[in-house]
């Protein structure tokens, strides 16, 4: 997580880019993209359009908070084979496999509701959706944690950055395409037929080799023998109590032997990284809407200049973590995802549809976004001991997510009592103040990313 002794060279750089194992990912990393926006902004565009209060769509926004909550069902990911399909697949594939399957099925049976008359089977489908593709995120990042080793973490960081994105492209503008020349359940229908990318990639990529790191087998080992000398007891408890322990209680306990104290500084910093970005998320589409932008207008803008920068920030991101170390960028990069809400400010405090200061907002957000994304997934990455990496990254992406997504539920309930309250002198100013409040929000984050690299630093000895 440091920067390697001897600096790499840029072709050394790129070449990392070339390798078959970096070059799956980004197929893997459009299987998890895909799902995102259509249970987050997308949906919040579909239900505005169709006259949802923005008080509502900020708590039906809730839905992502499925996210946050994964680790407690990942150490059955982690652990737990699949009738029939582990043995085929392997542990990884075989859970990627059936949360694909749901992803698009859950998406199917949305194109399917009207939010008009059938809001709470929306929701309903939505949250179906959503776990599913919690499901896949634990067992997709386990395997790209596997297949590759710490050399090509930023490489495959970045390249999973790439197919992320392009996936929110198909997801974000794609979608607001379809629906605005076609219908929002055609829009969702098509998603739902993209979900194949993900589970023909599963079935034809190799299953990664187990590893177990040092120390790991020997704890594990150490509470099978305590088990043994409880005393007589059925197979089944004994079994259970050593499952539970190797599953549950040994990732966690690992993490604070490896890191001590400083375990909760990293998961405080983990949990506010994020935090602006995603609770100025959900309010950006009827944002736009509001401010009288069309659907086209949208997808245009995100899809020229959004989707361009965000590739280049996640490339531009694998790159800088290669040559210099993931720990020394957190603090730039939170700096970055708060200062570009300012941009949406900007364009609320004019009051017009300016689609060059929108393409020039969005570019910026999608550019830092893009960066950030590939050092932070890079990081997280590091954190983890091989043994329990399903359980461990969903920790770490979990709480990554949650107080964003608990935050962000009250974001229409923000903007709307702003709004009403500084409606007499300017249309726009609460949806301003918003994001300038959310920008703020990055301020704690910045100060701990500035103690985590000295923390690293500290740790690494010198060359």
């Amino acid at each position: 997580m440091t920067a390697s002794a001897n600096p790499r060279s840029w072709r050394e750089t790129i070449a990392t880019y070339s390798h078959p194992r970096v070059v799956k990912l980004l197929f893997l990393g459009f299987s998890a993209g895909l799902p995102f926006l259509l249970v987050f902004s997308t949906l919040s565009a579909w239900l505005r359009e169709f006259g949802v209060t923005r008080t509502a769509i900020g708590f039906i926004s809730w839905i992502g908070i499925t996210y946050s909550f994964k680790f407690v069902w990942s150490p059955v990911v982690d652990r737990v084979p699949l009738p029939l399909i582990t043995r085929w697949l392997g542990r990884r594939r075989s859970w990627m496999l059936l949360a694909q399957s749901g992803i698009g099925l859950g998406l199917l049976a949305m194109s399917f509701c009207d939010p008009r008359v059938d809001l709470w089977w929306l929701v309903v489908f939505a949250l179906i959706v959503a776990f599913s593709s919690a499901t896949q995120d634990i067992a997709l990042d386990a395997f790209r944690i596997e297949a590759t080793d710490e050399s090509l973490q930023g490489a495959t960081a970045a390249t999973y950055q790439l197919g992320y994105r392009i996936a929110v492209l198909a997801a974000g503008a794609g979608a607001l395409y379809i629906a605005e020349f076609g219908s929002w359940p055609l829009a969702y229908r098509v998603m739902a037929a993209l979900a194949l990318v993900g589970i023909t990639t599963t079935l034809f990529i190799a299953e990664p080799e187990k590893r177990i790191a040092a120390g790991t087998a020997e704890r594990e080992g150490k509470v099978a023998d305590f088990a043994q000398r409880l005393g007589p007891m059925p197979s089944w408890l004994s079994e259970t109590l050593v499952f539970l322990y190797g599953a549950i209680v040994c990732p966690f306990v690992d993490f604070f032997v490896r890191y001590r104290w400083h375990g909760i500084t990293l998961l405080a910093f983990i949990g506010l990284f994020r935090l602006s970005d995603i609770a100025m998320g959900v309010m950006a589409n009827p944002f736009y809407i509001d401010m009288g932008f069309s659907l086209q207008q949208i997808a245009n803008v995100t899809k020229i200049y959004g989707f361009v920068l965000s590739i280049l920030g996640a490339l531009l991101g694998g790159a800088l973590v290669f040559r210099v170390g993931a720990s020394r960028l957190l603090a730039p990069s939170v700096f970055l995802i708060a200062a570009s809400n300012l941009t949406f400010a900007w364009l609320a405090w004019l009051g017009t549809p300016d689609q060059l200061v929108l393409a020039t907002a969005i570019s910026i957000d999608n550019l830092v976004s893009g960066m950030a994304g590939s050092v932070f997934i890079a990081f997280l990455s590091g954190l983890t001991n091989a043994a329990y990496t399903a359980t461990q990254y969903a920790l770490f992406s979990s709480i990554m997510t949650l107080p964003g997504k608990v935050i962000a539920g009250y974001s229409g309930w923000i903007v709307d009592t702003l709004q009403a309250a500084a409606s007499a002198s300017h249309k726009f100013s609460g949806y301003a103040l918003f994001f300038i409040y959310t920008a703020l929000l990055g301020v704690p984050a910045f100060v701990l990313a500035i103690v985590v690299r000295r923390h690293f630093e500290k740790e690494t000895p010198p060359s």
